[in-house]
C-alpha cells in the first residue's frame, strides 16, 4: 500500500514558481554557476531546482542508500546529505524538503557513512573507530560501538529497524597497501581482485554490542546493503570484474544462509549495481547479456525467487537506477561514452515506464555539461514527484531535483 505520510515536496518553491515564469536555460552551460536556483531545462521542458544553497560542496547519497526520514505531522520530510566544511571536513546535514531549511547534523573528525534508519529517525555514521547515531529531529547523538583500533573495519549499512549494522574487513594489510599505492579505481580494481585477499563479513547487534562473523572467503566482499523492510536480510557482493564474479548475494541473519541472486546464463553476462524497492519486495539490478551488448533492468522477487526483466536501448542504459514504491516508475542517471554501454547519446537523467517487457523512456535533464566521474546517483523524492540527483555542471558538486511532470507552457520563458 502506498504510504500517505509525505507532504508535497518543495511547497514553498512551487508557490514561487507559479507566481512567475521560470527561465528556460541550457542546464550547466559553460560550467558556470546558474544565475537562478530553478529553471526549465530547454532540451526536456522539465523544471530543475537546486536543493541546497550552502558553500563547501554538497552531495546526495549513493543511489541505493536511503536518505529520507518521513515527517511526523506536517513539518516536512527530511533528507540527509553530505556537505563540506572549512574546519571539520565532510559532515552530515539535513534538508527539510518542505521549507528547504538546512541544518548541520554531525561535528566530528573523519565522519564517514551514508546510513539512515527511517524507523529510529537517525543517521548512523563512523568517526575514527567509533560508530554513532544522530537523531534528525533533536540532533542528539548516541554512541553505538567502538572497534578495537587493530580491527580496522568500517560499518557500511544499517537495517530497517536499526537493530543491526554490517561491516567487512580485509585480512592483513595487502588491500590497504594496494589502495595506498594505486588510489585510482582504474589502477586498484583489477589488482585487488587478482590478489583474492581473504575478506570477513560481520554483523553488529546495536543493542547487545555483539560483533559476529557471518562469512569468510577469499573473495573481495563489498557493497553491503540491508533490505529496506526486512531487518534480517543483508545484500552483499563479490567485487571484481562483473563478468568474472558471482556478484550479488543475500545473507539471512535468522538462517545464517547466503543465496546467490542471479546465476550467469552465458559468457560475459554481468549483473550488478543492485538496489531494493522501497517496499522490499524486489531487489533490482543492472543486467547485461552479454556485457556491453544488450541491456536490461532485472528484479529478483523476494517471495518467489523469480526474475522480471525490462529491456532498454544502449543510450537509455544508466549507471544507476531507482524505483517508486509501487514499482511502476523507474529513473536512471544515464552515462557518458566512456561507460560500459559506450552510448553515443546517453548523458541524460531518465524516467522509465514499463511497457510489456521493455522500458519507454523520457528525458528529464540534459547532462552533457556534467562530468560523469561524479556519478549522478538518482533517487525518487518521498512524494515521487521529483528525481533527486547530484551533479557538477556548475563547477562544483551540488544537489538538484527535476520535476517528473513537465512544466506548464505558461512557465516557459523564451
Amino acid at each position: 500500500m502506498k504510504k500517505k505520510l509525505f507532504a508535497p515536496l518543495f511547497a514553498l518553491s512551487c508557490y514561487c514558481i507559479a507566481a512567475q515564469a521560470q527561465p528556460m536555460l541550457e542546464t550547466g552551460a559553460n560550467k558556470q554557476p546558474m544565475a537562478v536556483a530553478q529553471w526549465i531545462d530547454k532540451d526536456t521542458g522539465h523544471k530543475v531546482v537546486r536543493l541546497v544553497n550552502r558553500p563547501g560542496g554538497n552531495t546526495s547519497f549513493y543511489f541505493n542508500n536511503n536518505c529520507f526520514v518521513p515527517q511526523l505531522k506536517s513539518e516536512g520530510d527530511i533528507m540527509v546529505f553530505s556537505g563540506g566544511t572549512t574546519t571539520d571536513g565532510k559532515q552530515l546535514f539535513t534538508l527539510n524538503l518542505k521549507t528547504k531549511k538546512v541544518a548541520q547534523l554531525t561535528n566530528r573528525a573523519r565522519v564517514a557513512g551514508e546510513m539512515v534508519c527511517a524507523k529510529t529517525r537517525e543517521a548512523y555514521y563512523q568517526s575514527g573507530d567509533s560508530v554513532f547515531a544522530a537523531n534528525v529531529d533533536t540532533r542528539k547523538e548516541r554512541f553505538i560501538y567502538a572497534f578495537d583500533p587493530s580491527f580496522k573495519g568500517r560499518v557500511g549499512t544499517v537495517n530497517a529497524d536499526g537493530t543491526y549494522m554490517a561491516c567487512v574487513k580485509a585480512v592483513g594489510d595487502q588491500e590497504r597497501e594496494i589502495l595506498k599505492q594505486y588510489p585510482e579505481k582504474k589502477d586498484f580494481f583489477q589488482r585487488i581482485y587478482n590478489a583474492h585477499i581473504e575478506h570477513v563479513l560481520y554483523i553488529l547487534n546495536t543493542k547487545t554490542k555483539e560483533l559476529k562473523e557471518v562469512n569468510r572467503e577469499n573473495e573481495w566482499t563489498n557493497h553491503l546493503l540491508f533490505s529496506t523492510t526486512d531487518p534480517n536480510i543483508l545484500s552483499y557482493c563479490h567485487e571484481g570484474p562483473w563478468e568474472k564474479v558471482d556478484r550479488i548475494w543475500n545473507y539471512n541473519i535468522k538462517t545464517n544462509k547466503s543465496t546467490l541472486l542471479h546465476k550467469r546464463t552465458m559468457p560475459m553476462e554481468i549483473a550488478g549495481h543492485e538496489f531494493w524497492s522501497p517496499n522490499g519486495n524486489t531487489e533490482w539490478f543492472d543486467l547485461q547479456k552479454p556485457k556491453g551488448q544488450t541491456f536490461f533492468l532485472a528484479g529478483y522477487d523476494m517471495k518467489t525467487g523469480k526474475e522480471k526483466i525490462y529491456e532498454m536501448n544502449r543510450n537509455e542504459w544508466s549507471i544507476h537506477f531507482n524505483v517508486t514504491e509501487d514499482e511502476k516508475l523507474f529513473c536512471g542517471d544515464g552515462g557518458d561514452p566512456g561507460q560500459v554501454a559506450k552510448a553515443p547519446d546517453g548523458m541524460w537523467i531518465y524516467l522509465f515506464r514499463p511497457e510489456g517487457d521493455k522500458f519507454k523512456s523520457e528525458k528529464l535533464v540534459n547532462m552533457k555539461n556534467h562530468y560523469y566521474k561524479q556519478e549522478p546517483n538518482v533517487h525518487f523524492s518521498p512524494d515521487e514527484k521529483w528525481v533527486i540527483f547530484r551533479a557538477n555542471f556548475e563547477g562544483h558538486d551540488e544537489i538538484y531535483a527535476v520535476e517528473v511532470a513537465k512544466a506548464a507552457k505558461s512557465n516557459k520563458a523564451e
